[in-house]
């Protein structure tokens, strides 16, 4: 077990106290395959006899259809969409996060509050804002962060069924078409991740090798904590 630790004041209206389980967060920009180890994670910790739980954005029941329809209208202003994050967050800490970590569980979370914190930082939000308003996040047992350059992203867009509106950044209007506008919007995205790497002690992994390659480096790190 080990003594619950938050980036602020925590959840003020309930106790935590101690958890059993592990926090594991997989970080990165748009495309560069967390799904894919995340997957390859779960089926290895579950082979090892630990009990996994999996959680990403816009998974909170309370927040889901919600911030999909917000999107696909793309009219949200910039604090007011950050917020809807903020709430779908919170919510899966509260009723998913923290209650799968009591019982013991490792829990895998394809990403966390530091891809908003980019996304946010991106967009124009103030950094400290953000800071304050994320108090209430567990700090994670470990955070991998898989690090490519967006040349090693633009051909997984490609081939995997082209290029997003939001993914592309085409709400900051930094280019006329979806690929320049890509290509500047994550190497924006990535440069915030580096900062934040070095700002929150992430494990930077190198996810621009075999998919093998990244799993048994993402493996040997867990193995440290575990």
């Amino acid at each position: 077990m080990k003594q619950t630790a938050f980036y602020g004041v925590g959840l003020p209206y309930r106790s935590i106290g101690e958890l059993n389980g592990k926090l594991f967060v997989v970080e990165g920009p748009d495309r560069v395959g967390r799904s894919t180890q995340l997957n390859l994670l779960a089926d290895w910790l579950e082979s090892e006899g630990h009990a996994t739980s999996n959680t990403g954005f816009r998974r909170s029941q309370l927040t889901q259809d919600g911030l999909d329809q917000a999107k696909q209208g793309h009219t949200l202003a910039k604090n007011t969409l950050s917020l809807f994050y903020a709430t779908d967050f919170a919510d899966r800490l509260e009723n998913q996060i923290i209650p799968a970590l009591r019982a013991g569980f490792y829990v895998l979370s394809d990403r966390y509050m530091y891809s908003i914190f980019a996304r946010d930082r991106v967009r124009g939000i103030d950094p400290d804002w953000l800071r304050q308003v994320y108090g209430f996040a567990l700090v994670p047992d470990l955070v991998l962060y898989l690090r490519v350059e967006v040349e090693d992203l633009v051909p997984r867009v490609i081939s995997g069924g082209g290029f997003d509106y939001w993914e592309s950044g085409m709400d900051l209007h930094l280019a006329d078409n979806l690929y320049d506008s890509f290509c500047i919007y994550q190497r924006r995205i990535i440069r915030e991740l580096d900062q934040m790497a070095e700002e929150y002690g992430f494990v930077t992994v190198d996810a621009s090798r075999s998919i093998q390659a990244v799993f048994e480096d993402l493996k040997k790190e867990i193995l440290k904590v575990i």
